[in-house]
C-alpha cells in the first residue's frame, strides 16, 4: 500500500476548489449580513409620525394615529383620545375621550 503514489490534482481542479470554497464564505457571509440587517430594522423604534404644520398638539399629548378627512384633521393620542382639528384653520374642533 505504501508503493501507490498519490496523483497530483489537476490545476484546474484545485482552482475550481478553491473557487467553490470562496464563494461559499461569501454566501454565508451574504445572508448572515441580510437576517443581521433586518433583526436591526425591525426592532428599531418606529418614526414619528409628521403632523402638518398647522396642528399643535395639547402638552403631553404624543400621536400614535393620524387620519385626514375632507375638511378635517383626525389625531389619536397615547392617552386615548381623539382629537379633531379644522384643515384650514388648524384650530381643536372637538375632543373624543375613548374607553
Amino acid at each position: 500500500m505504501d508503493d501507490i503514489e498519490t496523483p497530483l490534482e489537476p490545476t484546474n481542479l484545485r482552482f475550481l476548489r478553491r473557487l467553490v470554497t470562496v464563494l461559499t464564505i461569501i454566501m454565508i457571509v451574504g445572508v448572515v449580513t441580510v437576517v443581521s440587517l433586518l433583526v436591526i430594522r425591525l426592532n428599531a423604534a418606529p418614526a414619528p409620525l409628521a403632523l402638518p404644520e398647522q396642528v399643535t398638539l395639547p402638552d403631553g399629548a404624543t400621536t400614535s394615529a393620524f387620519t385626514v378627512g375632507s375638511d378635517w384633521f383626525a389625531v389619536v393620542t397615547e392617552n386615548d383620545e381623539i382629537l379633531i382639528f379644522d384643515q384650514v384653520t388648524g384650530t381643536l374642533r372637538q375632543t373624543i375621550v375613548l374607553d
